[in-house]
Formats: structure tokens, C-alpha cells, sequence
């Protein structure tokens, strides 16, 4: 199903609106580089360090929000920073240090078997639980839920474990306040930077299921906007840079001039 034209309108003032606000407030780092600006020019030093800092808030100044206009037209509920909750059952908490310890020691992921294990868990006392909240959320009007963790392109694989606990964690609370709740749990990367090669940074760590536990590019995009949605998507950020480039060209010259 193609974007609607309301769709990609917002879109586009959704990745302006980010980059008015970031050169608004944006300040270069104020090292002084001798030999890096005469050879590259201070404006290409700006601009390289302009992308560095957009790069940090790209998650939540633009992939969530535009997440959540494609999904808005496809799910019941779409929503970021969504709180999942903060109470478990105890015996859901225990068994996912169990499911935890049986990955860090060679056994194979099964996120449905984890899933069952999870509901099967649902009782003794109700624990406090604090865990991050959802970067997005959405609930078909079947009343299933998919809660995303969204990444960076290339996460930091020392951190893979705590990722695929805080996955199971979202499964166990939302369980904890509706048994009956058919959850699903993932990890999305916005784009695969190994293309035309397949995404295999997470399958060969043994943590998570790419089945049911990873959506990647056009995989993730496609599923909150319909088939196609990752190539407009595309498209949409082509135009909009297209319409800023003149004010970007501008905003990086100045630095080049002599005070």
C-alpha cells in the first residue's frame, strides 16, 4: 500500500522541522584543527561534525516520529517513548535470568518457547521493575502488540545481552498485566549499512531469533507502512534535502569566512 500525500507531506516537515532545530541550536565543536582546515576547509570540518551530532538524536528526532506517521494508517495504536509498565511477576523475573544464562552458554534462541515459558510463569509476589521505555509501539486492531527497541546501524555488540534482556523484560511485564496479551518483542534497525549483503550482525551472537526478534530496512519499514513504504520513505528524504540543501550550503559556508 502506497504512502498517502498527507503521508510523505509530513514526512518531509518532520525531517525539516529536525534539521531547523539542530542548526538552530548547533554548536561546532571550537578545537582549533590547523592542519584539517586548510586541507579540508572549515566548512567541511562544520558539516563532518554537524553529522556526528545529528547522528545521536537521529533515533528520536526523526526515525520514531516518522515511524509512528506510517504505522498510524496500518495499526489501531502507534506510539513512541511508550511506557510498558514496571511490574513483574517474580517468577517471570526469575525465569528470564534463566532464559539469560542458557544463551550465554550456547543455547540456540527460541523466542516462542521463551514466550511460553513467560506466560507459564505468571505467579508469586509482584516485583518493582524499572526498564526503558519503548521506542515504538504499536497494537493491530486485533489487539496484538509489537514493541520495538530501535538502534543504531552498527550497535555496540559488548551490549547485545542487556538488548536481548530488556526484550524479554517489555514480554514479562506486559504479560504481568494481561496474561492473555499476544506480545511480540523486537530489536529494528532503521537501514543495513552492509548492503547489497545480508544484515548478520545479531544471528551469528546466539541472543537473538532474526525470525521474530530482528526487523531490518526495508523489513521494519514495510511492516509499519505496507509494501513499499521503505522506497518512498527514501524518496521522501530525498526531497526533503533536496529543498534544505541551499539553506545547508549556506548554514556551512559562513565557516569558511575570515572573522
Amino acid at each position: 500500500m502506497p504512502l498517502t500525500n498527507e503521508q510523505k507531506n509530513h514526512i518531509q516537515q518532520v525531517i525539516t522541522t529536525c534539521l531547523h532545530h539542530k542548526f538552530q541550536n548547533y554548536s561546532p565543536e571550537s578545537n582549533s584543527m590547523p592542519f584539517h582546515f586548510r586541507l579540508l576547509g572549515k566548512d567541511r570540518m562544520a558539516l563532518y561534525s554537524f553529522i556526528q551530532s545529528l547522528n545521536t538524536t537521529f533515533g528520536t528526532s526523526i526515525f520514531e516520529p516518522v515511524a509512528v506517521a506510517l504505522a498510524k494508517n496500518r495499526f489501531a495504536k502507534a506510539q513512541a517513548q511508550y511506557v510498558v509498565g514496571n511490574s513483574i511477576y517474580e517468577n517471570c523475573q526469575q525465569n528470564i535470568q534463566t532464559i539469560m544464562n542458557q544463551l550465554s552458554v550456547g543455547s540456540v534462541p527460541d523466542k516462542t518457547k521463551e514466550l511460553e515459558i513467560l506466560r507459564s510463569s505468571l505467579t508469586g509476589r509482584i516485583n518493582r521493575l524499572k526498564t526503558v521505555k519503548v521506542d515504538l509501539f504499536v497494537e493491530t486492531t486485533q489487539g496484538e502488540q509489537f514493541l520495538f527497541d530501535l538502534k543504531t546501524a552498527k550497535p555496540n555488540i559488548s551490549n547485545f545481552k542487556d538488548f536481548k534482556r530488556t526484550l524479554l523484560e517489555w514480554a514479562g511485564i506486559a504479560l504481568t498485566h494481561n496474561k492473555e496479551t499476544k506480545i511480540n518483542t523486537l530489536i529494528a534497525i532503521p537501514y543495513n549499512p552492509y548492503e547489497p549483503e545480508p544484515y548478520q550482525r545479531w544471528t551469528l551472537k546466539g541472543m537473538l531469533e532474526d525470525t521474530h526478534e530482528l526487523k531490518v530496512a526495508e523489513e521494519f519499514w514495510d511492516f509499519l507502512g505496507g509494501q513499499g513504504a521503505y522506497m518512498e520513505l527514501l524518496d521522501c528524504f530525498e526531497r526533503a534535502g533536496m529543498a534544505l540543501r541551499p539553506e545547508i550550503d549556506a548554514y556551512f559556508t559562513k565557516f569558511n569566512k575570515k572573522v
